[in-house]
Order: C-alpha cells, then structure tokens, then sequence
C-alpha cells in the first residue's frame, strides 16, 4: 500500500497550492488536495494546482471541499439554497478531475435523529450528486465522519441499500473511534466500496495523533482492510498541531508503511 499525506495537516500555515511543494520535499508521492475555501474550486486556481502537480510529479489521489459551507445545504428543503450550493459541488467535482483524483471525500449531512429523516428526499439527493460525479469521473466517497449523518451504521446502510448509483466511502480511523463505534463495524458495512483511507492514530487522552505515536494496531487495521478487498492508498490526516516539526509526518509514513504492507503481503 502506498502512502500519502493530506495538505490539510499544514492547514491553516501553508496555501494549498504550497502544500503540494512541501509534500513532495518530505518524500509524499501521492495525497489529497483540501481546498479550503470557495476561491479554490475555481478553474483558475485549479489550473495552478495542476501546473505543481505536474511539475512536482505528485499524485492527486483524492479531492477534500470546505466541506461545512456547502455540503449540509445540499440536502436544504428551501430549493433555491440548494440549487445555489449544487454549484460548489460541480466545481469541486471538476477540480477532482482535473487534478487527476479518483474521489471526492464527501462529509454530507449533519447529524440528527435516523428516525427524523425524510429518507426518499435523502436518497433523491445523493442520486443526484452521485450522478454529477460520475459525469466527470469521480467515485463520491462518504466519509464517516462523528458529528455527520455518516457516523450512523442505520444511515450508511441506507445509502448502500437505496440509492441508484453505487456510494464510495471514505474511512477514516478517527472519526470511527470519536462514534465509540468499533472500527470493524464500518469496515463490514462500507466492504469493497472503500476507495479512500485516512490514517491517524489514537491513545487514551486524544482522538487524534500522528501514525506511531498511538496505540493502534495498524497490523490488525490492514488485515480487516484486506479482507475486504481494499487495494486504495492510505493518507495520512492530521491536524496541524498533531506535530511540531515537518520530519515526524515523514518519520509516521516510516512508521506505518511496514505495518500495511506486512498485512497486504507487499
């Protein structure tokens, strides 16, 4: 398994466009671009990512929005406000191709109550944008996410079970063990659809660190993965003050690579 790193771990520091720069000098062939803010899904900006990926010979392996000020609005009853927010979905859908993604890491939904849902509207919707994304190549990829509809096993289900098109996801280690729902769970219910892998590690007092510095058995994780048929790469996603110096997200992708690939027989 190859692993890559995020450019959300140098958020807010570095511009994204930056970030590209700096993942390749920390020895990241491969990565998912967060465009952090509305500017950065136009095809201007997109034009500049795709000069530094191409000239720093970087694999853009996915494509993260600023997802909280649009993605919830997408599933808004008021049409005109949905209509309005369908717009940032595109673009972001065609940045993803042009930078060469596979996916588009998608949040969605915040929470509420399973049983509160309007699930034909729900399911309307995700045809929809699942549509979109398929008309420019792009796999949508449902991530699990604690504070989202996609925390929800019962929600994920859903979604595997009614809509027309096939849901990717999205796993990421962190947002599972945020739910208190074990990881195993969201391994089984996402199965072969799990196109993306975000890697972070854990311990008793943070639900977030670097690879390594944790307690969680990557070995274990890699083989529940295997068994599933994952064949994706693995991206490392921190946060910004999950580290102090740029070395420990090379001396994490050091500390992990043997693990999965141990497991995937690489």
């Amino acid at each position: 398994m190859d692993i890559g790193l995020s450019s959300a771990c140098f958020y807010p520091d570095l511009h994204t466009e930056n970030s590209i720069v700096k993942m390749k000098e920390l020895g990241f062939d491969h990565g998912e671009i967060f465009l952090n803010t509305l500017s950065e899904y136009s095809q201007e900006f997109v034009k500049v990512l795709l000069e530094k990926k191409e000239f720093y010979e970087f694999n853009v392996n996915s494509v993260h929005a600023f997802s909280s000020s649009f993605e919830p609005y997408l599933f808004d009853k008021y049409d005109r406000r949905r209509t309005d927010m369908l717009k940032h979905f595109k673009n972001v859908c065609k940045a993803a191709k042009v930078l060469g993604a596979s996916c588009y890491t998608f949040h969605g939904m915040r929470y509420v109550n399973f049983n509160e849902l309007d699930t034909e509207f729900v399911i309307d919707i995700y045809n929809e944008l699942s549509y979109i994304a398929m008309e420019s190549d792009i796999k949508l990829a449902q991530e699990n996410v604690s504070w989202c509809m996609s925390s929800d096993l019962n929600f994920l289900t859903l979604l595997s079970e009614k809509c027309k098109y096939p849901i990717y996801f999205t796993l990421d280690l962190k947002q599972a063990y945020r739910t208190n729902i074990p990881l195993e769970k969201y391994i089984n219910l996402m199965g072969n659809k799990i196109v993306n892998l975000h890697i972070n590690d854990r311990d008793e007092n943070s639900s977030c660190l670097l690879p390594g510095e944790g307690n969680l058995d990557y070995k274990d994780i890699a083989s529940k993965l295997k068994s599933v048929g994952y064949s994706g790469k693995g991206i490392i996603e921190v946060y910004k003050n999950n580290y102090s110096n740029y070395e420990q997200l090379t001396k994490a992708k050091k500390s992990i690579y043997e693990s999965f690939n141990y497991s995937f027989g690489e």
